[in-house]
């Protein structure tokens, strides 16, 4: 099922940072995890975009040190998975086995409005919008993990070769062909 989102006017960055967080999450866990960071109980790690941005110890679940609760990107995502739901319940998915596979934020046309400044100066004031796209599938139950042990998978390898060992067989090839 999928569901999407263009020209949000919310913040691209506060959007991106909170969509990496929901990435690979149940669509059911990921709305409960909205209204937690709504309601400021668990917060959105900030990774990529985290200059200037406060610690705090909500973060640590995510072994990451800076976070932020971005109420409006929640909303706005939290718009975007009720499509999704909606659409997976139009396809008669079950909305409980579904999980989000692919989350995406990219970036929309800014919006340019102006500020006046002292002296008689102009200077832009940009937004920053969004586009968010969803995509979500029914998990079916996870493989089962190999029977053989650790030692034994090593056994069954006959040799480990790295991408340099691969490179220099290559390379050994195409000189002795040209002989």
């Amino acid at each position: 099922a999928k569901g999407a989102g263009l020209d949000l006017r919310v913040h691209f960055k506060n959007t991106f940072e909170t969509a990496r967080a929901i990435r690979r999450m149940k669509l059911l866990a990921a709305k409960k995890y909205l209204n937690d960071v709504i309601e400021q109980k668990r917060c959105v790690p900030f990774r990529r975009y985290n200059g200037g941005v406060g610690r705090t110890s909500q973060a640590k679940e995510f072994k990451h040190t800076q976070g932020r609760w971005p109420v409006k990107s929640c909303k706005f995502l939290l718009n975007v998975l009720d499509n999704v739901q909606a659409n997976a319940e139009a396809k008669n998915l079950e909305v409980g086995k579904l999980k989000i596979i692919h989350i995406m934020v990219n970036k929309a046309r800014p919006g340019r409005r102006r500020t006046f400044k002292a002296h008689g100066r102009i200077n832009p004031f940009m937004s920053s919008p969004c586009h968010i796209q969803v995509i979500a599938r029914e998990c079916s139950k996870p493989a089962k993990k190999s029977i053989l042990s650790g030692s034994e998978k090593k056994k069954n390898i006959p040799f480990k070769i790295t991408l340099k060992k691969l490179i220099k067989l290559n390379l050994s090839k195409k000189r002795i062909g040209k002989k």
